[in-house]
């Protein structure tokens, strides 16, 4: 199969050549649309990860470009970046991280952080080494490009693909993960869309509810709202994941960065899919 992992959403999900990706990147991160002019950046001293998007970027690019921007400007060369996306398709291990050299994107090739993941794997008994869980996924993939053009390169990757995302899950793993997690050097992005295929005023409402919770570190209130108000919410886990990892570092909490849906790209508000920037750090 190869010593780096191919991309399997390029030309899809984002532009499939380096210059086409180029103009797509440099248009999310320069010429933002107006609606997002009403949220201004938060004041934090120290900024630990991100939750970002991962729909096709004519869809969220935007709101991804927000968070990428508030990283590079509190951490302008991270060393690693750690990755946690949902498992849609269902292939490989419940969470697993990659044994690939480097995943490849039209703008290069990163590199995997492979001691990182196997000390990883020692540290833990959730994470399985499996690219099978990887080949086709594409939250953890589309991540990649904004990172490129925030970063270029140089980084190394940390990618982790979890199928189940039940709160004690998420627990353990951001424990494990702040064992090792070395503020400044590090940067921790969950991947995650949030409520799917609703209108746009009960999607808003019920995303709105959630991210108070994910701004308080409140795992158990996030799950709880979760179920109580059956928010689809694709990437729990990752969220969760770094809400503890956040907690246990000594965040003061997660903010807000930057909310829309669908319906305000492409003016259909019937069913719409939700989309969050939030950073996580002290203040």
């Amino acid at each position: 199969m190869g010593v780096n992992r191919r991309p399997a959403v390029a030309g899809t999900f984002y532009p499939g050549s380096e210059r086409s990706l180029n103009e797509t990147l440099n248009q999310l991160f320069t010429f933002p649309p107006d609606n997002l002019s009403k949220y201004s950046p938060p004041s934090l001293k120290e900024v630990f990860g991100i939750v970002s998007p991962h729909a096709g970027y004519q869809y969220s690019g935007y709101v991804a470009a927000k968070g990428y921007s508030l990283l590079k400007s509190h951490i302008s060369s991270p060393e690693r970046v750690i990755i946690l996306g949902p498992n849609h398709q269902g292939l490989g291990s419940v969470i697993a991280s990659s044994t690939k050299e480097g995943w490849q994107t039209p703008l290069g090739t990163v590199q995997v952080d492979l001691d990182g993941v196997k000390k990883l794997s020692k540290l833990s008994k959730l994470v399985d080494l499996d690219d099978l869980a990887h080949e086709y996924e594409h939250s953890i993939e589309v991540q990649l490009p904004l990172l490129q053009y925030t970063y270029g390169s140089a980084f190394k990757l940390l990618p982790i693909c979890m199928m189940a995302q039940d709160k004690r899950f998420a627990i353990e793993l951001g424990s494990t993960i702040a064992e090792f997690f070395v503020s400044g050097r590090d940067i921790m992005v969950a991947s995650s869309d949030f409520t799917h295929y609703e209108p746009h005023n009960i999607a808003l409402k019920k995303d709105k509810e959630l991210i108070s919770y994910i701004e308080k570190l409140d795992v158990e209130g996030f799950y709880d709202c979760i179920d109580e108000n059956r928010v689809s919410v694709c990437g729990f886990g990752p969220i969760a994941t770094l809400m503890t990892l956040s907690k246990k570092i000594g965040a003061s909490g997660g903010k807000l960065l930057v909310y829309m849906t669908s319906g305000e790209v492409i003016g259909e508000y019937d069913q719409v899919v939700g989309y969050a920037s939030i950073a996580f750090g002290k203040w």
